[in-house]
This record gives structure tokens, sequence and C-alpha cells, in this order.
């Protein structure tokens, strides 16, 4: 799709949810709301906040809010979203009304503007109800958007979608390469971070740092990050719990640090410039898209993860190493080789800065703003023929 250099400036309505709330769809939002806008803020975005239960708003730029089952806040988010020039709907499973999210294509079928729809969910075995409720929303929507080409392939295979409406534009990030470093932090130290639950891999984590501790000095493993709000909700702090007795079990209790204070983001951005290695042992084989690989590579840091698409991916140029889901002795191993053969983490930390340049969110903002315009040209033809 081509595009004028010379474009309009455009209002772009958000559908997600959005800060306070503690996730990482919601700082993704906010992130490429930004991007989008622009340096100059030259074009406008305001954001139709999802959620479970209304909440006084501190943020003016939300201009509704759309309450999980209630049909008065999904009229009123379709009022403000027919106000856009374009709706960027971001899609998850769990994140709308309904079951796996059905309630989501009421809203799309009702709104009568242009819609692009972010899947950060591309299931390899979707349930029979998943993939109604996918391709209602890949049909619904002008074009859709995936964060990888694993994703894309797969979107393509399973939910028969046309290759032409498909685009891959990456998660985006900040460049973290410089800055302050955390006091309490020495070489060597794994990081794994963000919202805690089951599924994030982290006894294997454990498990593999604690064969480890034969090399002198020993690594240390710190996983940051508060449980998930739903996760809590359901469970409380169950998990995180589990992930103490199993790191004393192994004699891990002073080489394991869970750091589940809250964080600003420049406090964490310092934290992951601190650590010499990202962890991500997740369990999931359908990861197509992982704001924390992401957000590794735009620090410079060399990641070990487990085989999910976009790890496979966006390591396969030298910024790290994947090994199989649950395999504990392949990821000491790609540990220890990071760690401690001379010159290797120095080597991937440069490949990951690399790697990372076109993951910025500037460039991922100028990707967003052609499709949006590409997006509003093709609809302008339509209407006219």
């Amino acid at each position: 799709m081509s595009v004028s250099t010379t474009a309009p400036r455009r209002t772009v309505a958000f559908v997600s949810t959005y800060p306070p709330t503690a996730c990482g769809l919601a700082t993704f939002t906010c992130n490429l709301a930004s991007a989008i806008a622009g340096p100059q803020n030259d074009w406008r975005t305001f954001i139709v906040r999802v959620l479970d239960q209304a909440e006084v708003e501190v943020h003016e730029e939300v201009a509704a809010q759309w309450i999980a089952g209630d049909r008065t806040s999904l009229f009123k988010a379709v009022a403000a979203m027919d106000s856009a020039d374009v709706v960027m709907l971001q899609h998850e499973y769990g994140l709308f009304g309904g079951l796996d999210g059905e309630d989501v294509l009421e809203l799309m079928d009702a709104t009568r503007v242009p819609l692009i729809a972010v899947l950060h969910t591309v299931l390899a075995n979707p349930t029979r109800h998943q993939r109604v409720v996918l391709n209602g929303v890949i049909m619904a929507a002008s074009a859709v958007v995936v964060q990888s080409e694993a994703a894309r392939r797969r979107l393509i295979a399973v939910h028969g979608t046309d290759p032409e409406r498909v685009v891959v534009i990456p998660h985006g990030a900040k460049a973290n390469f410089t800055g302050p470093t955390c006091d309490n932090v020495r070489w060597p130290t794994v990081l794994t971070w963000g919202l805690l639950g089951p599924g994030k891999g982290i006894e294997y984590g454990i498990a593999a740092v604690s064969l480890l501790q034969g090399h002198s000095p020993a690594p240390t493993y710190i996983v940051a990050g508060r449980t998930h709000p739903k996760v809590l909700a359901i469970q409380g702090e169950r998990y995180r719990n589990r992930l103490r007795e199993i790191a004393a079990a192994l004699g891990m209790g002073d080489h394991v640090r869970f750091d589940d204070s809250y964080r600003d983001w420049e406090s964490l951005r310092t934290l992951v410039r601190s650590a010499d290695v990202v962890l991500l042992p997740y369990d999931s084989l359908d990861q197509g898209s992982s704001g924390v690989l992401v957000e590794a590579l735009a620090s410079g840091k060399p990641v070990v993860a487990t085989r999910f698409p976009l790890a496979q991916e966006l390591l396969s140029h030298g910024a790290g190493l994947v090994v199989p889901q649950g395999d504990v002795s392949a990821m000491a191993a790609a540990l220890e080789c990071i760690l401690y053969e001379p010159g290797l983490r120095a080597q991937m930390g440069e490949v990951a800065r690399r790697e990372a340049t076109v993951l910025l969110w500037p460039s991922i903002g100028a990707a967003y703003r052609e499709l949006i315009n590409a997006t509003l040209s093709l609809s302008r033809l339509a209407s006219a023929s």
C-alpha cells in the first residue's frame, strides 16, 4: 500500500485497556498512541478504555469507558469511536465480555468508521468458539495487524485470512541502551520481569539458575513484577508462594530475588539496564507477541527464551538463544554460555542493539500511520465505487 508523504491530520480512537490498569496491553496502547500522535502531536488520539467495572478516570485522553456486560457503556463507546477517522482495536480473547470475548463483535458491528484490529494472540489450535470469534473480528476489520511473521502465517493457515489484509508491525520499544544502573545488582544477574502468573515458567528458570551455583560468582535470578490482577483476584499469591518454596527447596534462597514492588517506567528501565541476561522461560507455544522480549533487545540485552514463535523470529540472528519449553538443562546451558563464555555476552548485546533499530517506537508509529492512511484511502475508494 502506498500513501502520500503529505498526510492530513487524523483522529485515531483506541479500544483497549489503559493505565492505570496494570497489564502489558495497557502499556502497549499508551506507547502506541503516543507514537502515532508523533513528536509534534500532529495526529489526535483518544482512548475507549475497556474495564470490568467503572473507574474514576485520571487521564484526559480517555473519552469513554466500555464496561464488560454493560450495554449503555457500549453505546457510549461506539458514539465516541464514530467521532474518529479510524478505530484501532487491540484484541485478546480475555479482554472483552462474553465467552472468549465475543462481546467485541457487537461493538465492531455497531461502529461506522474503518477499524483496524491488532491481534495480540493467534492460536495454533483455537477452540471452535475462539475460531468463530476471531473470524468475526477479522471480517469486521478493514485491516488486521499481527506482530510477527509467524503469527501472520498462522492467521492465514488456521483462519484462511486473505494475505493482503494482514500486516506485520512489531511490538515497539523505547531505546534503553544507556543510563544509570541499580547499585544492588551485580554481575552475574539473570532477569525475568512482567506480571506474574501460571504459564510464565518461572519455576524452570529457578531450577536452571540453581544448576549454575557451582560457578564463582554464581548468578542471581531476579523475578520482578507484581502478580497479574486477574490471577491475584482468583488465586491470590499462590503461584509466587510456590516459587518461593521451589527456590528454598533448591537451596536458592540467597540467589533468587522476588521484586514485587511497584516500579514506575524509569525504575524498571534502570533494572533492565542492570541485568546481564534476560530470561523468558514461558510455557506458551503460541506467543506471537512479547513486550518483554522487545524491551530486552531495545536495552541491548542478550536473551534466553523458550521456543515460542516470536522468540525464534527475533533471536534468529544471534541476539540470544532459544531452548525447548520446560527444558531446565538446556536453559541452564544457554545461561551458562552467555554469562561465562568470554566475549559472548557483549557480542550478543551488540546484535540486540542492531536488531532493535526497527523495533523502536518512532519506526513503529510511522508504520501504523502509513497503514492508517492506506486503510482510509481504500475505504474512500470503496465508498465511491
